[in-house]
């Protein structure tokens, strides 16, 4: 029988049960298969090109940074900024530091390849002590069309969004995707967790669009900034770019966007949800960065969230950078972080929330840890944060020596309560045998958690350890403690761990290289390296199985394998 023409499906597919499956050529427009057929014959075509692209010249799609923003526009689609599109990228630009030959380039962009390029410790010293421009920067593209990747990237995302840091409400997220462009999550954070999804995917096919990603992330950045109610998005987006550059080794850009993180965070009060607002001064101008009311609990959770994201990133990361903090904390009102502890999202949900009083977290914290009376500062979150600010405050307090703070006995007072904290916020954690039957997100969490506190005693007494004996006693338990931590680790863990665990594992390293080096030096006889040297090894393990995701990591191990061969 003939097709009647009806829309939104014929009558013959509507008697058979199959009207969703319903699609003809009425002459008017191009039906889902004819459309899916074309865009086979346009990738089919690109990957001819690509295979020999000395028989055919590849169009080039040219992309127009003044043009005005999709992102509130009547006549843009979601799909103008959901996928690559025709966006295009340099092969020539890759995203670490380090100089590739040719081999490595073209195995870095083969989607097939299977190895990673070696990383040379020359060039790492150089892209930090020397010439910074030999890092390319993000500023061209190549003739690459990408297929609608959207949905398929946050899938990939969203099992590892706790890994970079980044907590929100999965549903929401997702049914982002099909809300009109001005109610979705703004492209600066969506391209950051497409960003993510193709870095995690490396050396699969997917990484060929990282640089696209890293592309379209920063050219949103403008845009986000321009709305007020888009900033939470800047924030997270901010914190992935930094993590991104950080694990990757660019130090430098990766302190740049986790500075401009803190800043937003300070100048939108995120780090006092839930006190009173401050009556001070009120300047016409000072409502404009006033975030609209958070509509739920869920979104007001996710704020918390955020802001405590910037607090690791800051805390933990400003060590490996070597500088001081950049989140305020200090008893002025406007710089005092009373942010209540973050908790599960579920709990948000679930109307299950610390609303905050106002009072100090962090100070609060080292003033009465063992007598917090809320449950949310327990949360697996709360703990991360913790360990963070223990990470951070022990490599502030041991840098901060000197012979004249010794004198005057204060130093001494404040490294043996430290000391005291550390070993107290160990005691509230759930116990090493017991981490490993908690469910995955805790689990992986936990072991980023307990390594942190091993290594804020590192941090706290590895400066001393050369002259005293009781610090190097210390740190070389400390060290063994995190390889302890490491045994929990299977390999499918390594594929969800937070990057600075591996920083945790480098400074356990150092310590045993230094013990290693005084029992070789050891007069009159050298005395037996083999305990130490297997401690070395087992770091070298679960380094180099780390560093075949980040890069920094990487670099990290081929340290430690250079002290194992001597060199």
């Amino acid at each position: 029988m003939r097709c009647d023409g009806t829309k939104p499906a014929c009558a013959q597919c509507v008697r058979a049960k199959k009207g969703d499956a319903c699609e003809y050529d009425d002459g008017k427009g191009k039906t889902r298969t004819q459309i899916m057929r074309e865009h086979i014959a346009r990738l089919e075509l690109r990957v001819r090109e690509l295979e020999n692209p000395e028989q055919s010249a590849p169009s080039m799609t040219l992309f127009d940074p003044h043009a005005i923003s999709p992102y509130y526009s009547e006549s843009s689609s979601s799909s103008s900024y959901d996928s690559p599109g025709k966006i295009t990228y340099s092969a020539s630009t890759s995203p670490t530091p380090f100089p590739l030959g040719e081999q490595e380039r073209r195995s870095m962009l083969s989607p097939l390849s299977v190895t990673t390029p070696d990383i040379d410790p020359a060039a790492w010293e150089s892209l930090n002590f020397a010439d910074m421009t030999s890092v390319p920067a993000v500023n061209s593209f190549s003739g690459m069309e990408a297929p609608p990747l959207d949905h398929i990237l946050l899938e990939i995302f969203i099992p590892h969004r706790h890994q970079c840091g980044l907590d929100v409400h999965v549903g929401r997220l997702r049914d982002s995707l099909s809300l009109a462009p001005q109610e979705q999550r703004h492209p600066v954070l969506m391209n950051a967790i497409y960003l993510w999804a193709c870095y995690l995917s490396r050396p699969g096919s997917l990484s060929q669009y990282e640089q696209l990603y890293l592309s379209r992330t920063m050219a949103s950045l403008g845009d986000a900034m321009q709305f007020t109610s888009k900033v939470v998005d800047l924030i997270q987006a901010c914190c992935m770019l930094s993590l991104y550059y950080l694990s990757n080794g660019r130090l430098v850009e990766g302190s740049y966007y986790s500075a401009a993180a803190c800043s937003l965070a300070i100048q939108c009060r995120l780090h006092q949800i839930g006190s009173v607002a401050q009556q001070m001064n009120p300047d016409i101008w000072d409502a404009s960065f006033d975030l609209p009311p958070p509509q739920d609990n869920i979104e007001r959770g996710e704020r918390i969230a955020t802001f405590w994201q910037v607090y690791n990133l800051d805390r933990c990361w400003s060590v490996v950078l070597r500088r001081p903090a950049t989140l305020p904390d200090s008893d002025h009102p406007l710089a005092s972080i009373t942010t209540p502890w973050p908790q599960r999202i579920e709990d948000y949900e679930n109307e299950d929330l610390d609303v905050g009083g106002g009072s100090p977290t962090i100070r609060g914290f080292f003033v009465q840890q063992a007598q917090s009376s809320s449950l949310s500062g327990f949360s697996t979150s709360a703990l991360r944060v913790k360990a963070s600010a223990l990470f951070e405050g022990a490599n502030r307090l041991s840098s901060s020596w000197s012979p004249r703070s010794m004198a005057s006995g204060s130093f001494s007072e404040n490294f043996a309560a430290f000391e005291h904290s550390i070993v107290r916020f160990a005691t509230t954690l759930l116990p090493l045998h017991q981490v490993g039957g908690a469910i995955p997100d805790d689990k992986y969490a936990l072991i980023v958690i307990h390594s942190l506190a091993h290594a804020s005693m590192i941090r706290l007494h590895a400066p001393f350890m050369r002259d005293d004996g009781v610090s190097r006693e210390k740190s070389i338990r400390a060290a063994r403690s995190l390889i302890h931590v490491t045994k929990l680790i299977t390999d499918a863990d390594v594929e969800f761990l937070d990057p600075v665990i591996g920083l945790c594992w480098a400074s356990a390293a150092t310590v045993l290289e230094s013990e290693l080096a005084r029992l070789q030096s050891s007069w009159p006889d050298p005395l037996n390296t083999m305990e130490v040297r297997g401690d070395l090894e087992a770091l070298l393990f679960v380094m180099a199985k780390l560093g075949a995701k980040f890069p920094l990591v990487a670099y990290h191990s081929t340290k430690v394998q250079s002290c194992l061969d001597g060199e």
